[in-house]
């Protein structure tokens, strides 16, 4: 089970990256264009710094996939939301319709 506080963490960082998303990428296709002129050149250097002065978790890359049940960062399944561990528990009680153990 992970700490509470990091759950709460990573709640934060999906909130705020939500949140600046918009702003995010309206600054991204403004650094992102061909047009190399005088005024566009400095148009990209104000992106670049106002980019910079945007809470860092504020960027997607910043959230982890965790566990929905227990909060495990590690071993996640993006097809069910949980990580392998209680997956596995899961699909032995029968708790996952459609998932049975595979024998061969």
């Amino acid at each position: 089970m992970a700490k509470e506080s990091m759950k709460a963490r990573e709640r934060k960082r999906e909130r705020m990256a939500a949140q600046y998303a918009d702003r995010r990428a309206e600054l991204t296709k403004i650094l992102k264009s061909a047009d190399d002129s005088e005024e566009m050149q400095e148009a990209k250097w104000d992106a670049m710094i106002a980019i910079q002065k945007l809470p860092a978790n504020s960027a997607k890359c910043r959230v982890h996939n965790r566990c929905g049940l227990t909060g495990r960062p590690r071993g996640y399944m993006r097809q069910f939301g949980i990580s392998r561990v209680t997956f596995r528990e899961m699909a032995l009680a029968g708790k996952i319709p459609g998932v049975r153990k595979a024998s061969w």
